[in-house]
């Protein structure tokens, strides 16, 4: 009995003394911060390059249309969604989001009624939104798009058709997909526009040539 105290308290001095587990703990004590800082920073990651490339098919659909000479086709249309889609096959675009791909010219009125509207409009994309800018013939009869399209009120914030031409102008709207969770950043939808000018192209209507059934066109529904 007299050797068990002496005995019981040299082990206790010794495991007080006995840091070999203490990384390990701390370690296990870390690891729950450092995965949410993981987790945070390449949901970060994903978010940025989601911007980064719906701005970048705003700006490839609005360049193609607005490259298309002498007259426009619906299955020119159809090539131009085409391009979008295989460049946007990481972000499943086509069934989380859409593309709207409006011409804006002047509508050739005069007076209190002049302003500009939208000749034509085709859409592309699963995603339930609808043009935040307008529709098909908005503006067609009245100085309702006296400013043309594009964010904010005054005509210094919006895109306007020069005379004799027009502007291809493109909005894309896109359900973000999170790579791990929505907990972190919470449901987004990003939008992003462009607009260019179309280069060497005299007839600004839509043609079908091909004779497309409407359900093989890109048409807006």
């Amino acid at each position: 009995m007299k050797t068990t105290f002496p005995r019981l308290a040299a082990l206790t001095r010794r495991l007080r003394r006995d840091d070999r587990g203490l990384a390990l703990i701390e370690f296990a004590f870390s690891l729950p911060v450092l995965l949410v800082l993981c987790m945070s920073g390449l949901e970060c990651a994903n978010l940025a390059l989601a911007h980064m490339r719906v701005s970048q098919v705003a700006m490839l659909v609005a360049d193609n249309a607005a490259r298309v000479r002498t007259s426009i086709d619906e299955a020119d249309v159809n090539e131009i969604m085409t391009g979008a889609e295989l460049s946007t096959n990481s972000l499943a675009l086509k069934a989380n989001g859409r593309i709207f791909l409006s011409d804006l010219e002047p509508n050739g009125l005069t007076g209190a009624n002049e302003g500009q509207y939208i000749r034509w409009q085709r859409c592309w994309g699963s995603g339930s939104f609808t043009s935040s800018y307008g529709v098909a013939n908005n503006g067609k009869t009245d100085a309702s798009m006296k400013f043309g399209m594009g964010p904010g009120t005054t005509a210094d914030k919006k895109v306007k058709a020069a005379s004799s031409t027009a502007v291809m102008f493109v909005e894309v709207a896109y359900n973000y997909q999170p790579l791990i969770t929505n907990t972190i950043f919470g449901a987004k939808v990003i939008r992003y526009t462009s607009a260019f000018n179309v280069r060497e192209r005299t007839d600004q209507a839509i043609k079908n040539a091909g004779g497309l059934a409407t359900s093989a066109t890109a048409a807006c529904s």
